[in-house]
């Protein structure tokens, strides 16, 4: 309680933990809450659920609360996981794909993802489990940072296809990105493109954060 408290003067080390995919993962009480940062950035928990929850909302709660399947890409801590079930009393099927095993410890032994039951985490990269997965989802979440780094694969045409793929009719994408340059912004507009046919509606949620953007997308 004590460190909960001091945390809201100045931020209060836990634990740091070296990864071969997240290099350094850190967990932190930060203005009260208890979060995981990378080495630049907030990783989980934080300012990042906060940015994942407006998406959410902008989706609505109760169109969430009716699907019946979610796919999280980038489970990290999972904090977005936890508004799912907590805030939105999702009940439904939730999969989460996670590549770094080592941030999956830490979720499990700080933030109880593992006593979540209709929770099913699988340690894979997430551009292997869209190409082979044989499920549709409702909604599929992509939140997918090394660091402050993005992985190209997420905006190349045969992964924007396959996730076109496996999304349910009147399913969403919810796609956290990160904007800290222009090169970056027209990755971005490039990326809708890709969407801007009458089978899909799209919006954006811009600068969130500072740096990040939130795109939207609904298949019709």
């Amino acid at each position: 309680m004590f460190r909960r408290l001091l945390s809201y003067l100045i931020p209060i080390h836990v634990l740091q933990k070296n990864s071969s995919i997240s290099k350094s993962i850190e967990v932190n009480w930060n203005n009260g809450q208890l979060v995981i940062d990378s080495k630049n950035t907030n990783y989980s928990y934080g300012s990042l659920q906060r940015i994942l929850r407006i998406g959410l909302k902008k989706i609505g709660f109760e169109t969430i609360q009716s699907m019946e399947s979610i796919l999280v890409l980038g489970v990290a801590g999972g904090s977005v996981i936890k508004t799912l079930v907590d805030e939105i009393k999702f009940k439904g099927k939730i999969t989460g794909v996670e590549i770094d095993a080592a941030i999956i410890d830490i979720a499990n032994s700080y933030f109880q993802l593992n006593q979540i039951s209709n929770l099913s985490i699988i340690i894979e990269d997430a551009f292997e489990f869209v190409l082979k997965t044989k499920e549709t989802y409702d909604l599929i979440i992509i939140d997918i940072f090394q660091d402050t780094e993005m992985p190209n694969f997420l905006f190349e045409k045969f992964f924007i296809n396959r996730i076109g793929d496996i999304l349910n009719n009147r399913g969403y994408i919810l796609f956290n990105t990160m904007l800290l340059n222009e090169k970056q912004n027209l990755r971005n507009k490039a990326y809708i493109q890709e969407f801007n046919t009458k089978s899909y509606s799209i919006f954006t949620v811009p600068r969130i954060e500072n740096h990040n953007e939130l795109i939207i997308i609904q298949k019709l």
